[in-house]
């Protein structure tokens, strides 16, 4: 078996499992009352991440083991087809951590939230884009 279907699967694995988060997400952003807007931030920001991640997999580029959405969103411009305004992505870096731990962090509120779903749906439209369509097996 040559590299390109091992590589192809394991670029929609990751696929995958951004859209999971990406589910959350959105589901989580349906709540009325007492939304957890950090959770929903954090999805996002994994979200966006896994998908760089499995943009750069389908290149045959080694992936970093960073959270850093400047970083891999270069690497994926650099390396492969994806094209994203990094400025729009940006704001998402912050909820790798702060969406996740107590600190002195900015409360977030729904628009934040929304604001990052949306972001988060843009990455993966860029990134399924260059994906070719194929079943997890």
């Amino acid at each position: 078996m040559s590299g390109r279907p091992d590589r192809l699967l394991e670029a929609l694995r990751w696929a995958e499992k951004a859209d999971h988060d990406l589910r959350n997400a959105e589901h989580t952003l349906l709540l009325e009352v007492d939304c957890p807007f950090d959770t929903v931030c954090f999805h996002a920001q994994q979200c966006v991440e896994k998908y760089l991640k499995a943009a750069l997999i389908w290149q045959s580029v080694t992936i970093p083991r960073t959270h850093d959405l400047r970083m891999l969103v270069q690497l994926a411009e650099t390396e492969s087809a994806v094209v994203l305004d990094l400025e729009v992505i940006l704001p998402l870096n912050r909820y790798a951590v702060e969406a996740r731990y107590p600190g002195e962090w900015e409360p977030i509120g729904r628009e934040e939230a929304e604001e990052s779903v949306r972001v988060a749906r843009i990455v993966r439209g860029v990134v399924r884009a260059i994906l070719p369509d194929a079943p997890l097996l």
